[in-house]
């Protein structure tokens, strides 16, 4: 019986588009017709807040599988502090392997890592019910809140975890979402235009248009 080998390792330069077109198969059609997220990562990779040294990719018999990636950002508190912490994404497995664990093996190497660095939290838009089985829980838990979100509004997307105990202790503030992850939808075409046409689908559930 043939053994799968899985390895988590850092990216290399050479295999980006690979880990875009990785990327670009794993969220096509999920949240939007088509995605962006390909493209947000060919930009994060130039921003000063990427964490080089949390850009992983996991190879599965020679073969990439799975990514994910931190981009440094801050929680602007309440008493005019600013508490510095990291958010994540993309990640994502090719979509043959989901929901078989290697998103959770990939993610708990990836906090481990961050731990080690010593990062205090992180905070990221996501289900909580895969995160959860992660460590993460609802950011309002910790105080926080999502920037521009009106007050009431559903924030069951925003989610916290502290990597060392009692981080967040004390304080409530609002999240800044990096803007390196704000792209422009013609930027988006224009870079998708390197890669091998797909259809672009709307679909129920789809979170935008």
């Amino acid at each position: 019986m043939e053994t799968k080998k899985n390895i988590i390792r850092p990216e290399r330069k050479e295999e980006y588009r690979e880990v875009e077109n990785l990327i670009r198969e794993s969220f096509w059609n999920v949240y939007r017709p088509g995605c962006s997220e390909h493209y947000v990562i060919h930009v994060l990779r130039d921003d000063p807040a990427f964490v080089r040294e949390l850009d992983f990719v996991m190879e599965q018999n020679g073969t990439l599988i799975g990514q994910n990636m931190f981009m440094k950002t801050i929680i602007e508190a309440d008493d005019g502090r600013v508490i510095p912490v990291l958010t994540m994404g993309p990640i994502c497995i090719t979509p043959p392997l989901k929901r078989q664990g290697y998103g959770k093996a990939l993610l708990d190497h990836s906090l481990v890592k961050a731990t080690e660095m010593g990062f205090g939290a992180v905070l990221f838009e996501g289900n909580i019910r895969f995160y959860g089985k992660c460590g993460f829980d609802y950011a309002r838990r910790f105080g926080i809140r999502y920037h521009d979100l009106p007050e009431g509004a559903d924030d069951s997307f925003f989610l916290c975890r502290e990597l060392i105990p009692g981080y967040l202790n004390g304080v409530t503030g609002v999240y800044q979402t990096p803007q390196g992850y704000y792209v422009k939808d013609e930027d988006v075409e224009a870079f998708d235009r390197g890669f091998p046409p797909k259809e672009k689908q709307k679909l129920p559930g789809q979170l935008f248009d």
